[in-house]
């Protein structure tokens, strides 16, 4: 069989290792890019680090005894995922610099790839492993194009840049906001973070793995084994079965957790009512942070609540009518969560497209598989635990459960495989009722909630999560079997 697997970050790494690991030879990768790793290769901005324990943020199969933090930086990861291409040979399946720009699903049954250099291929299967936040949203603001200084999404980081004598602004108050404010505060110039929208802080300290434990992990393999359990049997208890339930003593844990650390770092009444949220802890996408009110209190820094009137040639203005210099802004605004595969065409069968299937919200089926599109699937595709569980956990348990399909097609069981229409209209109505029960409905304005105000995230516990990729339910697929 032939696969092609679009995307060379965590999941498409994950892919091909594990189709060679099966005895498939003809994998292709295909990359845009120059080099593996998704998200962590796109964003380098200063302080970026990943919001699950190290030991947890890591293939099952290539577990790491060198993380150097609970929590490890972004260039860490980074290198992690290359040191796992190099070995597995992901590296050498790959095209790089290629992107695939459409998708046909051709009568004959396989899929005609073509990517942007105007090389074509036909292939039996596609693992699309786009990822979910890759493509970066910028907010439109007036007089953007009269700034003189440098303006660049986070996720766009110049790093020929000397920030030490620079005023520099920073727009949005997320994850990414939080972890640069910690990283810059104090250390340049000036420092202004403008905010929308005040975040619950969830204080998480960072211990570093010191010289004897790291030694302790790599002579001890099963130690190793016994930590990553051990981390995602925590993360899913206190965390991720948390936030499905609005109601759940865990939910009120981590919400007075965030109220403490306000309380108590925060002196400064005024400052603490800026920075108080006023919604629940966790209806957003939860901010950790060890040092986040640390940081927005340090020298030549600002907090700045009022809203943004315009960019003018040196800086921002607010709606107050104030003028905030600045010779760096930065939008640290997220990105377009519902793209997915987009903007690839993607067709399939009776030249259905997947831009006229998605015209409302993008839609799969256990986030894996669309009607109409056979042997065409998706890691963390659309409705999936993105932001509750750890991304790579999920992936390795999506793709437990597309190999088994995938050996339905290369057994000559079948030929096309793709999701029953019914099913993924059932599947689709119980977990919008499902979702109306979690945290992210409580009152809030986040990137998780579609345009109906629906969180797209996966609704439920993370055992109902491993219950249903642990084999799939084949009366809720399309199988069509050689005629």
């Amino acid at each position: 069989m032939r696969f092609a697997v679009i995307g060379a970050g965590m999941a498409g790494i994950l892919s091909a290792v594990k189709l060679r690991e099966a005895g498939f030879d003809e994998v292709t990768v295909y990359e845009k890019a120059d080099r593996v790793g998704g998200t962590w290769r796109e964003n380098r901005y200063p302080g970026v680090a990943c919001d699950v324990p190290s030991h947890l943020y890591s293939y099952s199969f290539e577990l790491n005894p060198q993380w150097s933090h609970l929590f490890s930086p972004g260039d860490e990861i980074q290198k992690y995922f290359e040191s796992v291409s190099s070995k597995y040979g992901v590296e050498e399946m790959t095209r790089f610099g290629d992107e695939v720009i459409e998708c046909e699903w051709l009568e004959r049954g396989c899929w005609q790839i073509r990517t942007r250099s105007g090389h074509d291929a036909e292939v039996d299967v596609i693992i699309a492993a786009t990822g979910v936040l890759h493509h970066p949203s910028k907010p439109e603001i007036e007089g953007m194009d009269d700034f003189g200084g440098s303006m660049f999404h986070s996720a766009r980081w110049d790093h020929d840049l000397d920030l030490d004598n620079a005023r520099v602004g920073v727009i949005g108050t997320g994850s990414t906001a939080t972890q640069i404010t910690s990283a810059l505060a104090g250390n340049v110039a000036h420092f202004d973070l403008f905010q929308r929208t005040a975040q619950w802080i969830l204080p998480q300290e960072n211990p570093a793995y010191d010289e004897s434990q790291r030694a302790a992990f790599a002579d001890d393999p099963k130690s190793l084994e016994d930590i990553h359990q051990q981390f995602s049997t925590i993360f899913a208890e206190g965390f991720a079965d948390a936030v499905v339930d609005a109601d759940s003593p865990q939910i009120h844990l981590i919400a007075d957790a965030c109220l403490s650390n306000l309380e108590e770092n925060v002196p400064d009444g005024e400052l603490k009512e800026s920075l108080r949220p006023d919604y629940v802890a966790a209806c957003k996408r939860l901010v950790v942070s060890p040092d986040f009110y640390e940081a927005i209190q340090r020298p030549r820094t600002s907090l700045v609540t009022s809203g943004i009137d315009r960019i003018e040639k040196n800086g921002i203005r607010t709606v107050d009518g104030v003028l905030h210099e600045l010779d760096v802004i930065v939008f640290a605004t997220g990105f377009q969560a519902d793209a997915f595969m987009r903007p690839m065409n993607v067709i399939g069968r009776n030249g259905i497209e997947l831009a006229e299937v998605w015209t409302d919200r993008p839609n799969a089926y256990l986030s894996i598989s669309i009607p109409e599109f056979p042997n065409l699937f998706m890691l963390n595709g659309p409705n999936g635990p993105v932001g509750n569980f750890s991304l790579i956990e999920v992936a390795e348990l999506q793709f437990d459960y597309i190999f088994q399909l995938i050996q339905c097609l290369d057994s000559g069981d079948a030929t096309e495989v793709s999701a029953d229409p019914a099913a993924t209209r059932s599947f689709e109505a119980d977990r919008v009722e499902a979702a109306k029960s979690t945290v992210w409905v409580t009152g809030c304005r986040s990137w998780y909630l579609d345009d109906r105000g629906i969180p797209s995230a996966w609704p439920w516990k993370f055992s109902r999560f491993q219950e249903e990729m642990a084999a799939p339910n084949m009366d809720h697929w399309d199988v069509r079997s050689p005629t």
